[in-house]
């Protein structure tokens, strides 16, 4: 397929006689390998001393990864590490002592980096080491698999910081039955006995008092089984999050089909649950001092709101309520999030919310009385945000920072011990999650956030116990960072909106330069003139607000002038229109064809999108799908009223959300749209996961008519113009039989004149081959071409 046709060869530029044209952009080009792109750097990080950048990138034809390194002072080009000096570089997550020592994992080992730049590898294991830190005596702590183990530099010992066992303590076992009595008769076997409890009591007295042995096992209840811990600094204290054992495993999960396999046959996948089938699994969080092994309960009925039940109208009102749903406990059942203790060893903090998500509560632990103390609690009628639950400790300190949407946007709170937080940042504007970096002398606070345009982000920082605002980047785009372990220059992930991520360098303060250090795109892609998007913003008839969107306006006058696409972003919460490269770099390729073709395309960020704020995120609240309709007829409102767009030929398409989104446009809007294209939609939310779908629509037992309402396969009967159904036969988040059941539902009510359903058998979620991708694509433009009048 050419994008630029005879009727268009008009827009090229002549000197001479000869076309100075940029290279034709095809849609073979457009959806091929994105190798020909230019595949970016992934997982940047400076290394301890500064000195390079290091960096995964995928080679090309293939989907291994290499690690390359550039200089951090620049003046040297980018290039992979060779494979006998893979075993010299620091690994990204290191952590420095107070004189400079640097410890980290690489490869799943523990290593050190002495002052003197020797490198020490700490641990050779077939386990995995993770998340190393110093302990507040030298040594080292370090997650080995789901446990804490530590190592001596200066011995070269590395051992387990605690045997932890969930089974029942051999020496507190009272015999029972058959076993009772044969000890009441038989002397020898209870003198046999008596001796093995004191073999026991005599290893465990020895493990306390000798620092040779290993730590004595700590027995916990087997009914239980781990989720989460973590161990203080000073080694003494362990906390630990538990589950009922097996809890996963209860769930019914569902089946997937493979019918084009390896083997020949059709194989079954086990895939996930589906929403309110035994979704998270309630937690209780305990207290284990080292010293002695005892175990204490850390109680929630502190917490604030604890016993409120925010669903108890909706259960008053369910019909048909599952039997399966247990009855709410009283106080409500919890999870566990983040589980912290400061650089001392000395104070803890937990994050914990409620299994129906609508309060999240940050604790600190008195661990004298092994008690929580809540220190700010966020309820939201609606749900609380799977983004901004960050917290920490400020270096050397008992001082909290944390984020929280209770003004209605993520902002930044110090709470310092005995005080109420108290806000750092304030405005309608959002600081990032995972964006906050507290260098080690403890004075300053730096972050991301929006603050200038919800398009862009940039990076700030302001003084740790509150002050003003310092913006340190004006580079434009959206911008991730990295701060060096001195707290003076800023590594950048910088993007823009046809450029992949790049490398850059800036020195961490106000009106500095930012300079180059890598640029992943290839001579054939910088080659192609794409076009850039118009940021915009389109009023609302449902309310004194404007929607935001990108815009992609035709050119010249091609057939397709009066046409108009939407496109749909998927996810529901995540934000599409910025100035940083998009995910959906195909699609905005695609969006240059169609402008190319005279076709107007607009991108908006319906209510519900990442970026806006609490209220635009939970507008969708039990009812999803219809917000985000209106913001699409307004939309189409908005071109018609001022791009002179025909109303009659304006389509929709999307993926995943945005396939719902397509689906709930045609057949709640059945006349309002000339056609439309569902990949990998959602057709019922009654089949999708728990964790995303119980947040907007409670579950189905508790809130049904919701999911009614959300539902397309409720609405099919509105079919009344053609609609694409595309989706990957391996698709494990939205299943396949989204679609299947769908066409079911079409076929009895005899709308086979409207659909077509197009199946990929070996594609997931996320399209990876290029053959699909272009067959997919081929056929969205077919369909466009026909019902909005260009041709093919």
């Amino acid at each position: 397929m050419r994008v630029l046709p005879n009727w268009l060869a008009g827009l090229l530029l002549l000197q001479g006689g000869v076309a100075l044209a940029a290279p034709e952009l095809t849609l073979e080009q457009a959806m091929a390998n994105p190798d020909w792109i230019g595949n970016a750097p992934e997982s940047a990080y400076l290394d301890a001393a500064g000195s390079q950048v290091l960096f995964q990138r995928k080679r090309d034809g293939s989907e291994l990864r290499d690690l390359w390194r550039v200089p951090f002072a620049g003046g040297a080009a980018a290039a992979t590490v060779p494979m006998d000096e893979l075993n010299t570089v620091d690994g990204s997550n290191w952590r420095l002592d107070a004189s400079g020592r640097a410890v980290f994992t690489r490869d799943g080992d523990l290593w050190l980096r002495q002052t003197d730049g020797q490198l020490r590898q700490l641990t050779r294991t077939p386990a995995s080491e993770s998340e190393p830190a110093w302990m507040s005596d030298g040594r080292i702590m370090v997650r080995q698999d789901a446990d804490w183990w530590i190592a001596e530099p200066a011995s070269g010992l590395y051992y387990p910081a605690y045997q932890l066992s969930f089974g029942k303590d051999p020496s507190q076992q009272e015999p029972e039955g058959l076993s009772a009595e044969e000890l009441r008769l038989i002397d020898t076997l209870r003198y046999e006995r008596e001796q093995e409890l004191a073999r026991l009591a005599q290893k465990t007295e020895r493990s306390r008092g000798d620092a040779s042995q290993l730590a004595p096992t700590i027995w916990f209840d087997p009914a239980w089984e781990a989720s989460g811990n973590a161990l203080s600094a000073d080694g003494r204290w362990l906390v630990l999050a538990v589950r009922a054992k097996d809890a996963a495993k209860q769930s019914q999960g569902d089946k997937m089909p493979k019918f084009v396999a390896r083997s020949g046959y059709v194989e079954i996948e086990d895939v996930r649950p589906l929403v309110g089938r035994n979704g998270f699994p309630a937690e209780q969080l305990w207290l284990i001092d080292l010293r002695d092994g005892s175990q204490r309960q850390l109680a929630f009925d502190r917490l604030p709101g604890i016993t409120d039940d925010p669903l108890a109208d909706l259960r008053a009102q369910a019909e048909n309520k599952d039997k399966k749903e247990p009855a709410e406990a009283k106080p409500r059942p919890v999870r566990i999030g983040d589980l912290q203790f400061n650089e001392a060893g000395d104070a803890l903090a937990a994050s914990i919310f409620s299994l129906d998500n609508k309060d999240r509560w940050i604790a600190r632990v008195n661990l004298t009385k092994a008690e929580l103390d809540p220190v700010h609690h966020l309820h939201d009628p609606a749900w609380i945000n799977w983004s901004f639950n960050d917290y920490g400790w400020l270096p050397g300190s008992r001082d909290l920072w944390l984020l929280s949407e209770q003004s209605g946007y993520s902002h930044l709170y110090l709470q310092r011990q005995g005080q109420k937080p108290k806000a750092l940042t304030k405005g309608r504007w959002e600081v990032l999650s995972n964006s906050i970096q507290t260098p080690r002398d403890g004075r300053w606070i730096y972050f991301g956030a929006n603050r200038e345009s919800p398009f862009r982000n940039e990076v700030y920082r302001l003084p740790a116990r509150g002050g003003e605002i310092e913006q340190l980047t004006q580079v434009g785009g959206v911008n991730e960072y990295r701060l060096s372990a001195d707290g003076a220059q800023l590594l950048l992930i910088h993007s823009t909106s046809y450029s992949p991520p790049q490398l850059w360098r800036q020195a961490a303060r106000a009106g500095a330069e930012a300079s180059l250090l890598f640029d992943p795109r290839t001579e054939a892609y910088r080659a192609h003139e794409l076009q850039p998007p118009e940021f915009v913003w389109y009023q609302s008839t449902h309310g004194d607000f404007q929607i935001p969107a990108k815009l992609y306006r035709p050119r010249g006058d091609g057939p397709g002038r009066g046409a108009a696409v939407i496109f749909i972003h998927g996810a529901g919460y995540t934000q599409d229109v910025h100035e940083g490269y998009p995910y959906y770099f195909r699609e905005q390729m695609f969006h240059n064809l169609l402008t190319a073709a005279g076709v107007t395309v607009i991108v908006p960020d319906y209510r519900a999108s990442e970026g806006y704020g609490r209220d635009w995120r939970t507008a969708i609240y039990r009812q999803m799908g219809h917000p985000e309709l209106e913001d699409l007829l307004d939309a189409k409102a908005y071109m018609v009223a001022m791009h002179g767009v025909d109303p009659d030929r304006i389509a929709v398409y999307g993926g995943s959300y945005g396939g719902f989104m397509t689906m709930m446009a045609l057949f709640r809007a059945p006349t309002d749209f000339a056609a439309g294209a569902a990949l990998r939609p959602v057709t019922d939310w009654m089949h999708y996961n728990h964790p995303y779908t119980a947040n907007i629509l409670n579950t189905p037992q508790v809130d049904p008519e919701a999911y009614r309402i959300s539902s397309p396969i409720e609405h099919a009967a509105g079919l009344q113009r053609p609609l694409l159904i595309a989706h990957g036969m391996l698709d494990d988040n939205v299943f396949f039989k989204d679609s299947v059941r769908l066409v079911q539902r079409l076929i009895e009510l005899r709308k086979g004149r409207w659909f077509e359903l197009a199946a990929y058998p070996l594609e997931r979620h996320g399209y990876v081959y290029s053959d699909s991708w272009y067959d997919q694509y081929g056929r969205i433009w077919r369909l466009f071409s026909r019902e909005l009048g260009f041709p093919e």
